[in-house]
Formats: structure tokens, C-alpha cells, sequence
């Protein structure tokens, strides 16, 4: 069979587009498929790329060979690195972006790598359960090898203000309707998910004086390693204000006209980035809660209320917004609003993002039931790799839990599924001390390499580095710095090697001289990434044990389609969780809630069998 494309991706939004441009990049004639080429790349929540373990998830992006990061640099208009007074373990990069630039930045880069076809899919093509293309609205059908799925909020999507409801996959955007109901027909499940936005506000009505202000780091902690890091940035302020009791007594007035409150939607919203409804009752106790007000971008006075997001009519909005310090006298440009839209509980899909039950057809995205742009970006570029490696007859690729945060978060699907948006922690990853901030190209650079997606001069740069990090331990070996040290007699200052010194966690390094002329020899980021290195060495290698262990389960693959029920020795919980979630190694059946270790040992014997 000639087909017109090798892979075509259904979508153009953070997913969509790293999933076309992997396959793209690998080679592959791909096409995507969006209602409007205008919309590619639209942040359709908050102008911010990253954020606590969501910068991780970026960082590795770019490490494989995406472009969430370097088009965030580019659109970048705040850069700073959360939790800094913390453990780097927990350290993550955040950004404010030019909302329209970044969309542009994105139209762009899929402009010159694939073709792009303005339609809505509202078919499959389907033979024996192997997806060979997709038909349109208009009738026509578009074959192709492997099909990517990365629809976002548009599938039988709804929006929801007050009583208004609003068919639409975005404001002013036309739901996708159609193929929820063939992937039904098909035998795959789908649900119900919430998700929403706060209010959009005129910043030329904003009493800043009233804010604290929030400015950005320097220098910018930029995101890729393809971005100059001389590269001058004119970086804008955020501010922070606060909700109050007078802000919550309208909201608990009106909660009979939020349709989440009345039934109206039925899908569960995100836990972790309620509404302020949810916040208003579920935290009755607080007498605020605090708001960022971010701006757009660089040729735009609107702002965007971070920690507003309401669906609660927009004359009660705005009167709940004019009892807020500095918005007094504010003017929305438009109002916050909640959507409703179908997902497909992921433990239909294997690690590879494709579907158990059809071939050739992958889901990535908020389809998956995923909240986030970090989150989508991820598995859209493991979607695309993926794709490509089948087209091309190569094994797939998959990463563990031990090494990215895009492992923990694909893990986590395929065994867990969910029944409420996921967001990304730091607290999810149980090898958090290894998967830093500042290491991703240490652990995934060579594996984009392998893929041929990380471009030649970043491998090049990333060698020249690891040469520059053998050096500065070197150098830190042979520097010699008087330390505070205690015993029996008391303290007293004793001359150890730098690198020995660095072993103490209490040792403030900053305060020697010797930091400042390390930086300026090797760099403040290499410099301290060396510094983890060492300052966490023992507990990096206790951690490598347990890995090591852990790993051994994953190289025990369960056989496709495997009848737990036939297996003696199985608890009937065990049974059912095995059958529905079917895991494909017993790493993963161990971490299936209601799969216990002796559960495991049955699995183990019968494999050995």
C-alpha cells in the first residue's frame, strides 16, 4: 500500500508539535493535521513554560532533541529558578513567555520541517485493527503508516461560565466532535476530565503599587543548549497581590451559579491547580490566597491572574476581583471560564504511547488525561520517536523511572492510569537526587544523539563540557581549603582538598574565593552542577544500588495478551489489576496498586517456567 505520509499527528498544540517535529527529524514524511495553522503553539492557560519538576520535563525535551525549550528561550520574558534555597534535587527553571511570540517561534519550526493540513479529523481508517490514516470533516482520506494523536481539550469539548455552555475546544475555537465516538467503537475507554482559566485583566487598570514585585534571576536560567547564553533578555516583572475575606464572602455567595457546584460538569478538575471556587471551600480555613499577575507579553498591556481560574459568571468575577489589592479598579479583558472534554485513561496505551488494542495509533497529551504543557510536550516527543522507529522497523524506545522525568511520568500512566488531571512533582520521582535540573544532558543527550534528533553542534558543546567538568574536579582536588571541623577537643580549623571539603552539606562554598575564580574559569552552571556531584556522591550511589536492583524487573518481560486468571497463586485482586492494566514487564506489574510482592513471586516463577 502507498501511503500519503508516514506519520501524521492530529493536533498542533505542545504535543502535537514535538511528536511531528521528532518524526519529522527522523526522517519520516509526517504531516499534522489542525483545525488552524494560526492556533499551533497557542498557550491556551498561563504564558509560563516549567515550574517545580514541569522544568525537568523541559530540560530533558531539549536534551532528546525537542524544541519546548529553545522556543521558550526565544520567547522568553522572565526567567528564575524556583527553590533555590532549597536541595537541588527540587531545583526547576521557570519562564513567562510572550504569548503570541511563542506561537510564532513554533508556527515556524513546524513551517520548515513537515506539511500541515488545515482540517478536523473526525474518522480513522481502520483495517483489522491496524490505523493506516484519518478521514476529515470534508470527506477526504489521508493515509498513512502511523497516526499520533494529541487532540488537547477539543475532544467533545465545552465551555463553561455561569449557566453559559459553549461548545469549543478553546475560547472562540470549534470543538473536535466525532472521534471520541469512533475510538469508542473501537473498544477503547474514555472519560470525562475539568480543566480552566482565570480572567485576562487590562494592565493599564492594575494599581502595582499595591503588588509586591517578583522579578526575574540574573543572568536568565535559560532552558536549552542550543540558546546563547549571552544573550541579552530585557526581563519583565510579575507581582503578587492576595485574595481576602471580602473576595471570598462573594465567591461563597454566588457558588450556586458556578457549574461546578450546581452539576452542571461532571468531569474532575485538577487537584493540584483548583479553581477559586474549589480553593474558597476546600481551604475555609485560610484567610487568603495569594495571585500572580503575569504579563502577556512585550507589545501587550494584558495581564493574566495566575491562581484565579473561575467559571463563575463574569459580573462575579469582576466583583470578586475589585475587592483584591491593586484591582480595585480593573478591567477584564476577558473572563475566566472552566471546559469539559473526553480523555482516554492511559492504561490503555504502552510505554511507547501506543494503543493496546489498535496498531499504529498513538495518543499524547491532556488525551491522556495529563494537565500541563510539560506534561503534553513530553509525551508527544516519545509519541513521535516512537513513530518513526516503527515506520523504520527499529525497536522502540523507552525510558525507566531511574532516568528522566519523562519515565516517571509515562510510568505513571500505564500503571496507575488516572481518574483526575495528572500534574508532574518532584515527590513522584523516587530517583529525584539523580534526575537534577542541571544533569539532563548528562543523562539524555546521547540517547537524542542516538535518535538523531540532538543537533551535532550540541553534542559538540556537551563533550567540550564534560571535558571542562573533568578538569574542575581535578582543580578541586588539588585546591586546598581550611575548614570548620569538631572532635573531641572541640572545633578547630583543619586543610582538606576542596573536593573532600564539598562532601559536608553544611559547607557554604560560595564564601571561599576560590568559588568566585571557578566560576569565571568554568561557568556559575557547570560549577554548581559539579558541586551536586560531589556534595551528593554517597547518596547518588546508594540510589544507583536500588536502581540497579529495580532494574532486573524491568528486563523481565510479560508476554502480550497473558490470561492472568490461569495463573495459580494469584490474588483475585492481583488478577483483576493484571488484566485490566496489562503491564509489559513485571517492573511494571510491581508497581500496580493492589499487586503484591508475592504477587510478583508468581509472576517471576511462571516466567521462569
Amino acid at each position: 500500500m502507498n501511503f500519503d505520509f508516514e506519520i501524521i499527528v492530529i493536533g498542533g498544540g505542545h504535543a502535537g508539535i514535538e511528536a511531528a517535529l521528532a518524526g519529522a527529524r527522523m526522517g519520516c514524511r509526517t504531516a499534522m493535521i489542525t483545525m488552524s495553522k494560526d492556533a499551533i503553539g497557542r498557550m491556551s492557560c498561563n504564558p509560563a513554560i516549567g515550574g517545580l519538576a514541569k522544568g525537568q520535563l523541559v530540560r530533558e525535551i531539549d536534551a532528546l532533541g525537542g524544541e519546548m525549550g529553545y522556543a521558550t528561550d526565544l520567547a522568553g520574558i522572565q526567567f528564575r529558578m524556583l527553590n533555590k534555597s532549597k536541595g537541588p534535587a527540587v531545583q526547576s527553571r521557570r519562564a513567562q513567555c510572550d504569548r503570541a511570540l511563542y506561537s510564532e517561534v513554533m508556527i515556524n519550526a513546524v513551517s520548515e520541517n513537515l506539511e500541515i493540513i488545515e482540517g478536523e479529523v473526525t474518522d480513522l481508517i481502520i483495517d483489522s485493527n491496524i490505523c493506516n490514516g484519518v478521514v476529515l470533516s470534508d470527506g477526504r482520506g489521508v493515509t498513512s503508516r502511523t497516526v499520533v494523536i494529541t487532540a488537547g481539550t477539543f475532544l467533545n469539548g465545552l465551555i463553561y461560565r455561569g449557566l453559559e455552555r459553549i461548545p469549543a475546544g478553546r475560547i472562540g475555537e470549534a470543538p473536535a466532535v466525532g472521534l471520541s465516538q469512533r475510538l469508542q467503537s473501537l473498544g477503547i475507554q474514555t472519560g470525562r476530565l475539568k480543566t480552566g482559566t482565570p480572567p485576562r485583566l487590562d494592565g493599564d487598570t492594575i494599581d502595582f503599587s499595591s503588588c509586591e514585585l517578583q522579578p526575574g534571576d540574573d543572568p536568565p536560567p535559560y532552558f536549552s543548549s542550543r540558546t546563547d547564553l549571552s544573550r541579552p533578555v530585557e526581563q519583565k516583572p510579575c507581582d503578587l497581590t492576595y485574595t481576602n475575606g471580602r473576595t471570598h464572602e462573594i465567591i461563597k455567595g454566588n457558588l450556586h451559579l458556578s457549574p461546578m457546584y450546581s452539576g452542571a460538569i461532571k468531569g474532575i478538575g485538577p487537584r493540584y491547580c483548583p479553581s477559586i471556587e474549589d480553593k474558597v471551600v476546600r481551604f475555609a480555613e485560610k484567610s487568603r490566597h495569594q495571585l500572580f499577575l503575569e504579563p502577556e507579553g512585550r507589545n501587550t498591556s494584558e495581564f493574566y491572574l495566575n491562581g484565579f481560574s473561575s467559571s463563575l459568571p463574569a459580573n462575579v468575577q469582576l466583583a470578586a476581583l475589585h475587592t483584591i489589592d491593586g484591582l480595585e479598579g480593573v478591567l477584564m479583558t476577558r473572563p475566566g471560564y472552566a471546559i469539559e472534554y473526553d480523555f482516554f485513561p492511559p492504561h490503555q496505551i504502552l510505554v511507547t504511547m501506543e494503543s493496546k488494542l489498535v496498531s499504529n495509533l498513538y495518543f499524547a497529551g491532556q488525551v491522556n488525561g495529563t494537565s500541563g504543557y510539560e506534561e503534553a510536550a513530553a509525551q508527544g516527543i516519545m509519541a513521535g520517536i516512537n513513530a518513526a522507529l516503527k515506520v523504520r522497523g527499529e525497536e522502540p524506545f523507552r525510558l525507566l523511572r531511574s532516568e528522566a522525568y519523562i519515565g516517571v511520568l509515562i510510568d505513571d500512566l500505564v500503571t496507575k492510569s488516572t481518574s483526575e488531571p495528572y500534574r508532574m512533582f518532584t515527590s513522584r520521582a523516587e530517583y529525584r537526587l539523580s534526575l537534577r535540573d542541571d544533569n539532563a544532558e548528562e543523562r539524555l543527550l546521547e540517547k537524542g544523539v542516538r535518535l538523531g534528533l540532538a543537533r551535532p553542534e550540541v553534542q559538540r558543546n556537551f563533550l567540550r563540557c564534560r571535558v571542562l567538568r573533568t578538569d574542575l574536579r581535578g582543580v578541586l582536588k588539588d585546591t586546598r581549603l581550611k575548614v570548620l571541623a569538631s572532635g573531641n577537643g572541640g572545633s578547630h580549623y583543619r586543610t582538606v582538598s576542596a573536593y573532600e571539603a564539598l562532601k559536608n552539606p553544611g559547607l557554604k562554598f560560595g564564601d571561599y574565593p576560590v568559588y568566585g575564580e571557578l566560576e569565571v574559569r568554568f561557568g556559575a552552571a557547570l560549577v554548581n552542577s559539579v558541586i551536586n556531584e560531589i556534595r551528593y556522591e554517597g547518596y547518588i550511589l546508594r540510589q544507583d544500588r536500588r536502581v540497579e536492583r529495580s532494574r532486573r524487573l524491568e528486563d523481565f518481560a510479560l508476554p502480550r495478551h497473558l490470561d492472568f486468571a490461569k495463573l495459580k497463586g494469584l490474588k483475585k485482586e492481583a488478577v483483576q489489576k493484571l488484566s485490566q492494566f496489562q503491564p509489559e514487564t513485571l517492573g511494571q506489574a510491581s508497581r500496580i496498586s493492589g499487586v503484591s510482592p508475592g504477587d510478583i513471586t508468581v509472576l517471576m516463577v511462571h516466567l521462569h517456567r
